[in-house]
């Protein structure tokens, strides 16, 4: 990550600047294109949502916990569906893989695709009732075979994504979006985001955008109480080292590039430190010298 920020761009609206990349890629079908209008769609209502909240109810737990053992809160219940329907509704899609839900989703045949999508409906939802900033992420990959889909589609390492980005609900809502030619950003918001001068704020799409915006790290190693990691690797870990890669930086889980993981399953953890390149290389260091004194 260069001092430059990656932000620097054209003043383009998402919806143009994803339709103008698809028009440049030879042979483009525009389904892609499509499918991000689509998930851009979901994050507008999401966003809607987490700023009405308090009046419409919708903060506190819906009473249940999800498939990583956390618990479910209203509006992760309603941001969700969101996502769900827009994207099967873009006729772009086969295989839906989210944190809210045990098993992979499989659209409807009449409204499939070729993409393959995981995501992270509300990351940092443990914030809500205290209005921290909140976020959406995903990861896209393009079906493999020409078999019926099934899980298993979901099960790509992170370097066969084909797009990624997050979206960060905050004193305004920003997009960062990569489509592997680097990482562009878009506000929702014409009056911007304010920077946050905290280093940690508990959530992991505004930590990582800090981090991104700013330089440094940004640390979830593995640890006694979580020796696997507590970050997933398809819709939190590879949507976020695709993002930092793309803005010239590096993502580990410590011992190999995150992006190069063989996912085992849809809810997979790994440890993740990511960042700058000379902070990471920095951590890994003192990493390898505290393993050959102990």
């Amino acid at each position: 990550m260069s001092d430059k920020t990656p932000f620097e761009t054209d003043m383009l609206t998402l919806t143009r600047f994803v339709m103008e990349k698809g028009r440049r890629v030879k042979g483009a079908t525009g389904e892609l294109t499509q499918l991000l209008n689509s998930m851009l769609t979901a994050i507008k209502a999401i966003s809607s949502a987490v700023r009405k909240a308090g009046l419409a109810h919708m903060f506190g737990i819906a009473g249940t916990v999800n498939v990583t053992g956390d618990e479910v809160k209203k509006l992760d219940v309603l941001s969700n569906s969101l996502v769900i329907n827009m994207l099967q509704s873009s006729y772009s899609t086969c295989v839906l893989v989210t944190e809210e839900n045990e098993e992979a989703l499989i659209t409807p045949k009449d409204k499939r695709g070729k993409y393959v999508v995981c995501f992270d409906p509300l990351d940092g939802s443990s914030n809500i009732d205290c209005l921290a900033p909140i976020g959406t992420i995903f990861a896209i990959y393009k079906k493999e075979t020409d078999d019926e889909p099934s899980e298993k589609d979901a099960l790509q390492p992170g370097r066969n994504i084909v797009a990624a980005g997050y979206a960060l609900y905050g004193s305004a809502t920003l997009v960062a979006l990569s489509t592997g030619q680097g990482v562009d950003c878009f506000m929702l918001d014409p009056d911007g985001s304010s920077p946050y001068g905290a280093r940690y704020v508990g959530s992991m799409v505004a930590d990582v955008h800090r981090t991104l915006m700013y330089g440094g790290i940004f640390m979830y190693p593995a640890s006694q109480k979580s020796p696997k990691g507590k970050l997933r690797l398809l819709y939190e870990c590879n949507p976020m080292a695709y993002i930092i890669e793309q803005a010239g930086g590096i993502a580990t889980t410590g011992t190999e590039a995150v992006l190069d993981v063989k996912p085992e399953g849809i809810h997979q953890r790994v440890p993740l430190i990511l960042g700058s390149p000379d902070d990471v290389h920095e951590y890994l260091a003192c990493v390898q010298k505290h393993q050959k004194s102990s």
